[in-house]
């Protein structure tokens, strides 16, 4: 992933922090995994096993930031370095955020099995949208390995897919709240959970926001898709630019 470098051991140092973050990566993704069979298959098991797992992506995020710390201290990046170096602090956050996300949709669906509401409620939309999440930070880490602008830029449209899947399963679960409010309780439990997975898309997204800084030193935080594509063909000034 990072460029060749006068200094061999930086080369180590920026080499062994991109493997740390593709592990975090990858625990991230399986403990989204596990949430979503959890949810697919309303198994405790399941939901015990994100939460206990937990930790371990916290543990990754401090150990991570501690070396990124340490190497901007000691090296005093410039330019693309930096860049590199600050996009993998920014990825570490939101992976972290990601695992908060898979751990709170474990929560929701102990919290629905404990309501013995489970097998009544309009899940089965849901799991679509939490399939679509994991996939998403899937390609999320292969794009940020590769530095895939391309890649990057699908990213970025197929959370808005994500988006459209929750707005929808929202509406439907008002009107399933209406027509039986005994089910208000669990069925809140459930629009939590959409909303987790939502979030998980977000964060892939951001992602994805900064393989686009890193590789075009753009910042296209907060633009619209046909923004991103005007500025990575040349055809628009973003005023965040960071020039190498």
């Amino acid at each position: 992933m990072t460029e060749k470098h006068l200094s061999s051991q930086f080369d180590a140092e920026l080499n062994r922090v991109s493997a740390r973050v593709m592990e975090m990566g990858g625990l991230v993704e399986a403990q989204i995994r596990t949430a979503v069979q959890a949810l697919i298959s309303f198994s405790t098991a399941a939901a015990e096993q994100v939460v206990q797992n937990e930790k371990r992506v916290n543990a990754l995020e401090v150990e991570i930031d501690y070396e990124l710390s340490s190497i901007i201290a000691r090296r005093q990046p410039t330019a693309r370095d930096l860049r590199l170096l600050m996009a993998f602090s920014k990825a570490t956050a939101n992976l972290e955020r990601m695992g908060d996300e898979a751990n709170k949709m474990a929560r929701m669906v102990q919290s629905i099995i404990e309501s013995g509401a489970a097998r009544s409620l309009p899940s089965s939309e849901l799991r679509v949208a939490a399939e679509m999440a994991s996939d998403l930070l899937r390609k999320t880490l292969d794009a940020f390995a590769r530095l895939d602008t391309n890649a990057a830029v699908a990213i970025l449209k197929e959370d808005d897919l994500i988006d459209e899947e929750f707005n929808g399963f929202v509406r439907k679960l008002i009107t399933y709240m209406m027509e039986d409010p005994r089910k208000i309780s669990a069925s809140l439990d459930l629009l939590f959970l959409a909303k987790a997975i939502e979030r998980i898309g977000d964060h892939s997204k951001n992602v994805a926001e900064q393989v686009i800084y890193l590789v075009e030193g753009k910042d296209v935080r907060h633009q619209s898709i046909e923004q991103v594509v005007s500025a990575l063909q040349g055809k628009d000034d973003f005023h965040h630019s960071m020039r190498p």
